[in-house]
């Protein structure tokens, strides 16, 4: 039994080996329908355009394209890089010479806040090459800070110099801010948001005094000197009596109006008059009691009934006592229609005749 098995294993395996033999060698013979591989030499190769000639003229760009993707392909600027704007005239006259006022960049807030040809006005710097600073350093246009250079150097400078002493700092009040006007919420946009204001409180001197220019007890002939400035360099002005919101500072701005319309309120109030104590001062303890008025009338009632009738004014005690003779008549005539009988009506009498109508006239002429 089992040298059969071995002899039906033995013939399936001489059965298998030639078949496997097969199979390699046609795997190993290439077949005849595929194409003989093409030598290396023999590939086709693609023309290349000739390089540009030196001397040629310089291509011109297409109308609206930029050249920024050529830069960058070439490994040069970002394509979204652009060069800053050129300087605009007023920063070009808002040397240090004048004021120390940096530029910063432009500011683009909601709701259209913010602007461009920003700088921040840290200093004004006077002739004799003195700084009046601002504190804080002011955010506004550069018109605006020019207008403000303009007005410390050419009027609160000599101002300062008749107060016999010189302006150190200007009293930055408020500048830039985005806010509505007044600080209103959704009121019009206010020209703090646009960084063309400024609120000015006051400012100091070098003998240390802090000029307040909506105290009242300041000088007058002062304060009016400054309205008169400021309603000349801005086109908008407004301190106390304008309205309730400003009536610790004055507003100044550049605001753009038709016609140039300029605002110029500002009211220069004088001093509050003094007024005496609301409360009267306490009584002292020493002091003699008061008279109510209940114990005068009858202090006076008292004296009265002692006193008899009053006397009038101007007439003799004789006189007051003794009865007038009017009096004296009326009664003797009531006596009279007591005692005797009533008397007969008088006779009538006749009417005299008229007289005549001239003399009438006459009479009463």
């Amino acid at each position: 039994m089992v040298s059969a098995v071995a002899v039906a294993i033995a013939l399936s395996w001489l059965m298998a080996a030639p078949a496997a033999a097969a199979k390699s060698a046609h795997r190993s013979r290439p077949a005849a329908s595929e194409p003989a591989a093409k030598p290396a030499d023999g590939v086709a190769k693609v023309p290349l355009p000739q390089p540009r000639p030196a001397d040629a003229p310089a291509r011109q760009a297409a109308k609206g394209e930029d050249a920024a993707p050529r830069d960058a392909a070439s490994g040069g600027p970002k394509a979204d890089a652009q060069a800053p704007p050129p300087p605009s005239a007023c920063r070009l006259a808002l040397t240090e010479e004048v004021a120390i006022a940096p530029s910063i960049p432009p500011i683009k807030g909601p709701g259209g806040c913010g602007g461009e040809d920003l700088v921040r006005l840290e200093a004004v710097v006077l002739p004799d090459k003195r700084r009046v600073a601002l504190t804080p350093a002011a955010t506004m246009r550069c018109p605006m800070a020019t207008a403000v250079v303009n007005w410390v150097r050419n009027d609160v400078a000599p101002l300062a110099e008749r107060l016999g002493s010189a302006v150190t700092a200007l009293d930055n009040f408020d500048s830039y801010q985005c806010r509505g006007r007044n600080n209103v919420s959704g009121a019009q946009l206010s020209e703090h948001g646009r960084a063309n204001a400024l609120d000015v409180q006051g400012f100091k001197l070098a003998d240390g005094r802090l000029v307040d220019l909506t105290d009242r007890t300041q000088p007058r002939d002062l304060r009016e000197a400054v309205l008169h400035a400021v309603c000349t360099h801005f086109s908008t002005v407004l301190g106390p009596d304008s309205d309730w919101y400003h009536e610790d500072h004055i507003h100044l701005d550049l605001m753009e109006r038709r016609n140039n319309y300029r605002i110029c309120q500002w009211d220069v109030l004088d001093p509050l008059p003094k007024v005496a104590p609301l409360m009267p001062a306490m009584r002292p303890d020493d002091a003699p009691p008061r008279e109510t008025a209940e114990d005068g009338d009858v202090k006076g009632g008292k004296a009265a009934a002692k006193a008899g009738p009053a006397a009038t004014p101007g007439v003799s005690a004789e006189k007051a006592a003794a009865p007038s003779e009017s009096a004296a008549d009326d009664g003797a005539a009531a006596e009279a229609e007591e005692t005797e009988p009533a008397a007969s009506p008088p006779a009538a009498q006749p009417v005299p005749a008229k007289s005549g109508g001239k003399r009438k006239h006459k009479n009463k002429s």
